[in-house]
């Protein structure tokens, strides 16, 4: 649905009027860039716009410091990657290392509802909720704010370096870097306690990679959204390129309506050429003028457009001011728009996202969505984990039992302390002991376990060859985590191989 317009024109020229290419002056590769001045507007999309826009940068920087009860011994900052622990907690939600297929599962749900978003309209995730659009757009607020709109703007760039000139750039780019260094401080603000280490950071006492992350990400903010801008959009991000997998002619996409535009002329024109029947684009450029990647959408569906709609709330201001009818400039798809060029009346219904493309992506979202919930809700809170000793396998003692060492580590992943028994399951007639735990061999073990803790065991299975029917005999480790009242509220069970010599 993409269409790229060649705006290069064809030299038709005779060879003998052409001149001949000068290989002692190489060619330029690309283009200078051509500064994008985009002009404030006002309507629904741009209200949209910036209201997608602040919830975002206040979820963002509020989100740190938000506080969370889980008890004693325990971080209190509602979201929190703690990596010195390896836990992330999420408000009530904790997730640990072993477990990290629930992240995997919602950056897979993330993934999938960016497909069901462009299918439906296409690169409104670019125009509304992307960071580079966010703080970009947050940025051009501050140029306004203190340099004026685009013509204000302009005469700025093309005037001389005066004391006025100075003190507005410096003013400006001062409050550029206060934001994307904030910006880069709320970041690491995430993986510690957030007053702590914001305290920290003030005081020269916070770790030198917290200092190195917000230089690297300030400057990445500051350089992005103040100085590139657009040209990320356009030539890094690698969005725009596989969003044409995505859309079909079902898709929403901001669309010029030239079957009811063209020919465009302005007022003068209309004066000029009575005789000629004009569409109701005046061309006064607004649309061109109010768009932050300085595309036209007159010329067609094009790569750098974000589908931000700004042109639409543009175009509409000017259709009411001239008594024309609104829409000039829509939201619409291939096949309403190929029904009027064709001259039938038709309007986009929403019964064009139900297909099969969007079904399938919400199907898949949907179970994926379940199933992280489910098993979420549903999960055991105490988890065992075992290796067998690699050097030696085995160890045939004096008497000649065999013995096989293990590491065991067992995982409260609930908030109070608990006692964990350790059986051993199957391996007749066989024993373990335990370092660290005076007791004599025996076939369970009553473990205490602190809350959200590990603990590790050395452990080791001693049996009498005779009653082995294998040299690789398979058995099992149970832990069963005992109430206060001594009945078992969980279990966990995790097979082992016992090792013997070869009969």
């Amino acid at each position: 649905m993409v269409e790229v317009v060649n705006t290069t024109k064809k030299d038709t020229r005779p060879a003998s009027q052409k001149q001949p290419h000068d290989q002692s002056k190489p060619g330029k590769l690309y283009a200078a860039r051509k500064k994008v001045y985009p002009k404030a507007v006002s309507g629904k999309f741009r209200n949209l716009k910036s209201a997608f826009g602040l919830i975002a940068l206040l979820v963002y920087f509020i989100t740190p410091w938000l506080r969370w009860d889980r008890g004693p011994g325990l971080p209190d900052q509602a979201v929190l990657v703690d990596l010195a622990h390896r836990r992330f907690y999420f408000f009530w939600i904790e997730i640990w290392p072993q477990e990290f297929y629930y992240i995997a599962g919602l950056l897979i749900m993330a993934g999938i509802g960016l497909f069901i978003l462009t299918a439906m309209f296409g690169r409104a995730w670019c125009g509304y909720g992307c960071w580079q659009t966010v703080w970009t757009d947050l940025f051009m607020h501050v140029d306004r704010l203190i340099e004026g709109d685009r013509n204000a703007q302009m005469r700025l760039d093309k005037a001389p370096w005066t004391m006025e000139k100075v003190f507005k750039r410096a003013l400006k780019y001062f409050i550029w870097a206060v934001i994307a260094y904030g910006t880069s401080l709320t970041f690491i603000l995430y993986f510690a306690d957030a007053p702590t280490l914001f305290k920290e950071v003030f005081t020269g006492q916070a770790p030198s990679v917290a200092y190195s992350t917000i230089a690297i990400m300030g400057t990445i903010t500051l350089v992005f959204a103040g100085f590139m801008r657009e040209q990320v959009c356009i030539y890094m991000c690698p969005w725009p390129r596989i969003q044409g997998a995505m859309v079909d002619e079902d898709t929403l996409t901001v669309t010029y309506n030239d079957w009811r535009g063209e020919p465009r002329g302005s007022k003068r024109d209309h004066k000029k050429h009575p005789e000629i029947s004009y569409g109701d684009c005046i061309d006064c450029g607004l649309c061109h003028a109010v768009c932050p990647t300085g595309i036209d959408i007159r010329d067609g569906q094009q790569l750098a457009c974000i589908t931000c709609a700004l042109c639409i709330d543009a175009c509409d201001s000017v259709m009411e001011k001239i008594g024309k009818p609104k829409g000039l400039i829509s939201y619409t798809n291939v096949k309403t728009y190929n029904e009027h060029v064709t001259g039938k009346d038709v309007n986009f219904t929403w019964r064009s996202f139900i297909r099969p493309r969007t079904i399938v992506y919400l199907t898949v979202w949907t179970l994926i969505g379940i199933g992280i919930f489910l098993h979420l809700t549903f999960r055991d809170r105490l988890q065992i984990n075992v290796v067998h000793d690699r050097n030696p396998l085995f160890v045939q003692l004096s008497s000649g039992e065999i013995r096989n060492g293990y590491t065991l580590r067992l995982l409260n992943m609930q908030l109070e302390p608990r006692t964990f028994r350790v059986s051993i399951v199957g391996l007749e007639g066989a024993k373990m002991t335990i370092n660290g735990i005076d007791k004599p061999p025996a076939r369970s073990f009553d473990i205490p376990v602190e809350s959200n803790k590990a603990r590790t065991l050395k452990v080791y299975v001693t049996a009498d060859p005779k009653k082995l029917t294998s040299a690789h005999q398979e058995f099992a480790f149970r832990i069963e985590a005992l109430g206060k009242d001594g009945k078992v509220e969980e279990t966990a069970q995790k097979k082992a191989i016992f090792e013997a010599p070869k009969k």
